[in-house]
C-alpha cells in the first residue's frame, strides 16, 4: 500500500488563500529583517499588513469554499511568525535589548502567549461561543507591540525612553493572549446583510480618521480593544457579586409573624 493514497495526491492545495497566507508570513520576516537593519518603523508597518493579510485568508478560503486542513496550519504558522516571533524581537531590539534579563524575558513571555493562544484556538474552535475570542487575539496583541513602536518612532523618540513602557505593555500582550477573558470576534457581522446609509458613512469617516494619523489612530484602537475585553469582564464580575449578595439575603418576615407562631403553640 502506498504511503499517501492517490487521492490525496490529486487533491492538492488551494492557491488562493494560501497565497494570501503566504504573504502575510512573508511581511512578518520583513519585519524581523528590518528590524535587525535598524528600521523599526518599517517593521512595525509590515506588522500591520500581516494583520490585514492574514485577516483576507480565512475570508476568502470562505468566499470561494477552499477551506483545507493544510490551509488551517498553514495559516497557523505564519500567525506564530508575524503575530508572535516577529513583535517580539522588534519590540526587543528597538527598546528592550539594554534591560538585562528583563527585556527578554518580556518578550519570551510575549512569544509564549501567541504560541499557547494559537494552540488554544486550534484545539477550542468548536467549542467556545464563535461571537468571542478567548483571550487577545494574537493579531490585536501584534498590533499592540507594533503600534506603541510605531508612534514613539513617528514622535521622534527612541526605544531607550519608553523601554519600561514597551516592557510592561509587551508583558500585558503576552499575558492578555492566555487570559481566560473574553473578547468580541467581529465574526457576527454578516457583510451580506444590507446596512442603513448611516452605517456607510460612519466607515467613510472611520477610513478618514484613521488616514489622518494612522500611526496614533491605530494604537489607540486597539489600546481600546485590549481594554474592552477587562472592562466587560470586571462589569460581569461586579454584576454576578451584586446577585450573589442579594440571593444571600433572607427575605423580611411579616410584622408579628413569631408572635402569632408563639400563640399557635400555646394553643
Amino acid at each position: 500500500m502506498p504511503l499517501i493514497s492517490n487521492e490525496k495526491r490529486r487533491r492538492g492545495i488551494y492557491i488562493l488563500p494560501n497565497l494570501f497566507t503566504t504573504a502575510a508570513l512573508f511581511a512578518g520576516f520583513y519585519a524581523i529583517v528590518q528590524a535587525m537593519n535598524l528600521r523599526f518603523e518599517s517593521a512595525a508597518v509590515a506588522i500591520f499588513v500581516a494583520m490585514v493579510l492574514d485577516g483576507l485568508d480565512g475570508r476568502v478560503a470562505r468566499l470561494t469554499r477552499t477551506q483545507s486542513a493544510f490551509g488551517a496550519e498553514y495559516d497557523s504558522l505564519s500567525d506564530m511568525v508575524s503575530f508572535g516571533a516577529a513583535p517580539a524581537l522588534v519590540v526587543y531590539e528597538w527598546a528592550l535589548k539594554d534591560t538585562g534579563k528583563f527585556g527578554w524575558i518580556a518578550a519570551f513571555i510575549y512569544c509564549a502567549g501567541a504560541a499557547l493562544r494559537l494552540a488554544r484556538f486550534n484545539t477550542n474552535i468548536d467549542v467556545i461561543d464563535k461571537r468571542f475570542f478567548q483571550g487577545l487575539p494574537s493579531p490585536a496583541a501584534a498590533a499592540l507591540v507594533a503600534g506603541l513602536v510605531w508612534v514613539v518612532t513617528d514622535l521622534g523618540l527612541a526605544g531607550q525612553d519608553v523601554r519600561w513602557l514597551a516592557g510592561m505593555l509587551t508583558i500585558f500582550a503576552g499575558v492578555s493572549m492566555v487570559s481566560n477573558v473574553l473578547f468580541w470576534s467581529g465574526k457576527d457581522i454578516n457583510l451580506r446583510k444590507s446596512v442603513p446609509f448611516i452605517v456607510v458613512i460612519a466607515l467613510v469617516m472611520a477610513f478618514a480618521l484613521v488616514s489622518s494619523y494612522p500611526p496614533g489612530v491605530l494604537f489607540g484602537l486597539f489600546l481600546v480593544y485590549a481594554g474592552s475585553g477587562y472592562v466587560v469582564y470586571a462589569m460581569r464580575w461586579m454584576k454576578k457579586r451584586r446577585a450573589g449578595a442579594s440571593a444571600a439575603v433572607p427575605a423580611p418576615q411579616p410584622a408579628g409573624n413569631g408572635e402569632d407562631e408563639a400563640d399557635s403553640a400555646q394553643k
